[in-house]
């Protein structure tokens, strides 16, 4: 029989029928505890959540990989073009992980309306294009059909619509220049068959998706010339490894980058909330180990005379350690079983409801976004335990030093 651990039960179930000096200072420690992982599991779901949002929004829009001419020099117009016939479409050989490889070509004009214009980048795309992206941010209408001979249906942003004060099925007129040197632009009319707004306002307020072969057309290419390919992967994390991989791969004449060299900016900024986030467990963790040490030094103290009673019976230090450390692990599992109730609820209310918002211009979202990860919950419940288990030992040593003949008579 565990006569520590028996001991223990006794004393927690002690706590529930009678007050005590030590009862609200244990009430103190169990709420830090529930209040830090509380703070805990916010911090690392909305920072995850805010990663993978904008990570699979540039994705989105860009691919995860771009394969382009040398010459366009990072142009986001599509300036030279390259041959569709290449070995790696459409699939790359001996190369894991990739889920499409799709066309495009891109072409720069000016939206122009009776009242007002605006400048656009129409981003070609083929009949290979993975469209899961503007499916889950398409608010009206429905995505264009390009299997069609000639088509002139577009996608446009909320943004855009917005600000031209334009609405679903308007025919819209677009300025482009010529790739001749012709002073005089072309004109094309185009149909506004679905509107998105994905809250990248970076993309939002320039970005219209439309046909390929509007493009080529535009730029005097047949239908194998293209601006280039984007690469979608299957998995954000493989993104270095198969960047490198697709690299090696792909003729001396065509260059590869990932979106994190294409935006380093932006992926750069989303990596500093690791480290916020690293910052506010470690102070979490520390306030409520503090919390538990202030607690279980009372509960020793509260419990002198029995301390020099279980000793003048034959107990070891050890043995009477293991009764604390057993209470305050109760108090701790506790603290975060409530701490994970009352989190988890937040973000599980936050993720359907989006009572936060922010700011789509500083943060490319408009709500703050929750991602759930049951092995990080698990990790942060667990660390937490054990770190907070490990500061308590310390304390615990004052047991050693109780007199068993001096604390008898303490009262």
């Amino acid at each position: 029989m565990n006569y520590e651990l028996f001991i223990a039960k006794r004393i927690i179930a002690g706590k529930k029928h009678k007050s005590s000096i030590s009862s609200p200072i244990i009430k103190i420690a169990i709420t830090a505890i529930s209040l830090g992982m509380i703070i805990m599991l916010i911090s690392v779901a909305t920072s995850t959540g805010l990663q993978e949002k904008i990570r699979n929004k540039m994705a989105g829009f860009k691919g995860h990989i771009l394969i382009t001419n040398y010459d366009n020099n990072n142009s986001e117009i599509s300036i030279y073009p390259l041959d569709k016939r290449q070995d790696f479409y459409p699939n790359f050989p001996n190369i894991n992980g990739i889920e499409n490889i799709q066309v495009f070509a891109n072409k720069g004009g000016i939206i122009r309306t009776t009242t007002d214009f605006e400048g656009v980048l129409l981003k070609g795309v083929g009949t290979d294009y993975n469209w899961t992206f503007f499916k889950e941010y398409l608010q009206e209408g429905r995505l264009p059909n390009y299997q069609l001979p000639r088509n002139k249906e577009v996608l446009l942003s909320k943004t855009m619509v917005d600000k031209l004060q334009l609405h679903l099925n308007d025919t819209i007129s677009v300025l482009f220049q010529k790739s001749t040197n012709s002073k005089l632009p072309s004109r094309r009319k185009y149909i506004i068959v679905g509107i998105y707004n994905s809250g990248f306002d970076q993309f939002d307020k320039q970005m219209m998706i439309g046909d390929i072969r509007e493009v080529q057309r535009l730029n005097k290419w047949n239908e194998n010339e293209i601006g280039g390919f984007e690469i979608v992967l299957y998995s954000f994390n493989d993104i270095d490894s198969i960047g490198s991989a697709v690299y090696k791969n792909i003729p001396s004449t065509l260059n590869s980058v990932t979106i994190k060299e294409a935006y380093p900016s932006v992926f750069e900024w989303i990596e500093l909330f690791d480290n916020n986030v690293q910052f506010i467990i470690a102070i979490m963790i520390l306030i409520a180990g503090i919390n538990m040490i202030t607690a279980l030094l009372v509960l020793i103290l509260e419990r002198v005379k029995m301390i020099g009673i279980l000793k003048a019976l034959g107990s070891s230090n050890w043995s009477i350690r293991k009764i604390f450390l057993y209470n305050a692990t109760y108090l701790i599992l506790k603290g975060l079983f409530w701490g994970n109730l009352i989190g988890l609820c937040i973000l599980f209310i936050q993720k359907h409801f989006h009572i936060i918002s922010l700011d789509p211009t500083t943060y490319y979202v408009s709500s703050v976004p929750v991602s759930f990860n049951l092995w990080m919950i698990l990790i942060l419940n667990i660390g937490t335990l054990v770190l907070c288990f490990l500061m308590l030992l310390i304390p615990s040593v004052i047991i050693t030093k109780i007199s068993p003949s001096k604390s008898i008579r303490f009262s």
